[in-house]
């Protein structure tokens, strides 16, 4: 059975763990990088959740896991709120997987 983590700040995702959640708190991009590229390694995860603040930081890195079909890397609200940097990332892989903006239509 697939497992659902989260990587982020400790204030951000402290909550997540009475959910059952794996929790991962970090303190740098550089970090959360490393604690991603391992949770995916290890191929226990479907679903990993990363703060926005992380996430902005870590495009590059986080662009390689793209189009594998496990684990889906979501981008969150961290502690201070959205950026709007995660819904952007959703309505792009949307409009990737279906060929059109089906969630705003602007």
């Amino acid at each position: 059975m697939y497992k659902i983590a989260i990587v982020g700040d400790r204030d951000a995702v402290l909550g997540f763990m009475a959910l059952g959640f794996s929790v991962h708190d970090v303190t740098d991009a550089e970090t959360a990088a490393k604690k991603i590229h391992a949770l995916v390694k290890s191929g226990d995860y479907a679903v990993i959740f990363l703060t926005e603040n992380y996430a902005a930081q870590l495009e590059e890195e986080l662009s390689r896991y793209k189009d594998l079909p496990l684990p889906a890397i979501v981008s969150i609200p961290g502690q201070g709120g959205s950026t709007g940097y995660g819904m952007n990332n959703i309505r792009s892989a949307v409009e990737r997987a279906v060929g059109a903006d089906i969630l705003f239509k602007e």
